[in-house]
């Protein structure tokens, strides 16, 4: 069992290193800002701290008005992503599973292939345009349809779901390509669809974080209510059954909980890999089985990851940029067989 004081220093180890990344991809930028400045532009946001500015009034502008609703998104998504991460893997009993695992991805990608092709471009919703939207709703779609087509005498069984999810995302990719393919400007739809699979934060401004982090972080918190069911799930459903969970119910808050977590998180930052993926199994492999612990640690661990990786996907080519995507597939998936290699014999789910 892991000790008390050593799962607070790893929690305290996790929000530091999140506010050391957060501050690192402030300071990069096509403007260069010194980083003792952005810390202390950061502090006078505080009450009683006062510190008598050495910088430019723009360069404030550009702290809090570009680079930090960004920085906010990127944390976002991360964070989105690992929870679900967990949730769904809790939910599943899969080591492999991700939040995308039940064709939220192929849904979102129907829904930007829609809006692509057949909704006017130049449309804004609440700081959102029309293809974040319709891959927002074209998510929590492709989950609905895939637990209805599962359930079958009032239950759902894990297996009919994943083999649902992978039909039905093997579907609606294909319609999404189909759509690109006959439509009348294939290449640059395809330049567009191209940029939302590979992913990358379209933050502007505090408009979109205001609509978006209400939601996500609670959905963080609510899925901590989860926490002791996710664990009962661990001794298979009729374990659980015995232990007082009421099975199926639970089924439907854990996936919904997810599947709205992953639709948010597509709707700022596109389909992005590995972080649902890869935080979850390295916090567990540090933390043990616990989801009491397991989802803050693993929120905070993606939270840093993506944040990170956007730094580099931004720094790496500059002034071009990568796609998020990449940077995640680069370093995610090496690291994932080091861990599984590294400590298969410690590994517990």
């Amino acid at each position: 069992m892991r000790s008390k004081r050593k799962i607070a220093l790893i929690i305290v180890a996790l929000v530091v290193v999140l506010m050391g990344a957060m501050l690192l991809s402030l300071s990069f930028g096509g403007a260069h800002i010194e980083f003792g400045d952005i810390v202390k532009m950061c502090l006078n946001k505080l009450p009683f701290v006062h510190f008598a500015p050495s910088w430019q009034p723009v360069e404030e502008d550009i702290i809090f008005q570009m680079r930090f609703p960004h920085v906010v998104g990127g944390v976002l998504v991360g964070a989105a992503l690992a929870t679900a991460g967990v949730l769904f893997q809790g939910l599943l009993r899969n080591p492999l599973a991700d939040p995308y695992i039940i064709g939220t991805s192929a849904g979102a990608a129907l829904g930007a292939a829609i809006a692509m092709v057949l909704l006017p471009a130049g449309f804004l919703f609440l700081g959102f345009g029309l293809i974040p939207i319709a891959a927002f709703c074209g998510a929590l779609g492709a989950v609905f349809l895939v637990y209805n087509l599962a359930r079958v005498g009032g239950r759902t069984p894990v297996v009919s779901m994943l083999l649902a999810g992978f039909a039905v995302g093997a579907f609606f990719i294909a319609i999404a390509w189909f759509m690109l393919s006959i439509s009348g400007d294939f290449q640059h739809n395809l330049q567009a669809m191209f940029d939302f699979l590979l992913g990358a934060i379209k933050v502007t401004g505090w408009s979109q974080i205001a609509i978006m982090a209400p939601i996500i972080l609670g959905g963080i918190i609510v899925a901590q209510v989860f926490a002791f069911h996710l664990n009962a799930f661990s001794l298979g459903e009729e374990g659980a059954a015995y232990l007082g969970i009421n099975v199926e119910r639970d089924k439907i808050g854990i996936l919904s909980l997810g599947s709205l977590l992953t639709a948010c998180a597509v709707c700022i930052g596109g389909l992005i890999g590995f972080v649902g993926l890869v935080m979850p199994h390295a916090m567990r492999l540090l933390l043990g089985p616990d989801h009491r612990l397991l989802l803050p640690a693993s929120a905070l661990a993606g939270a840093s990851f993506l944040t990170l990786a956007d730094l580099a996907s931004r720094t790496i080519i500059a002034p071009g940029m990568l796609r998020i995507g990449i940077i995640t597939a680069l370093v995610g998936a090496p690291f994932f067989i080091y861990l599984l290699r590294r400590y298969r014999k410690e590994y517990a789910f």
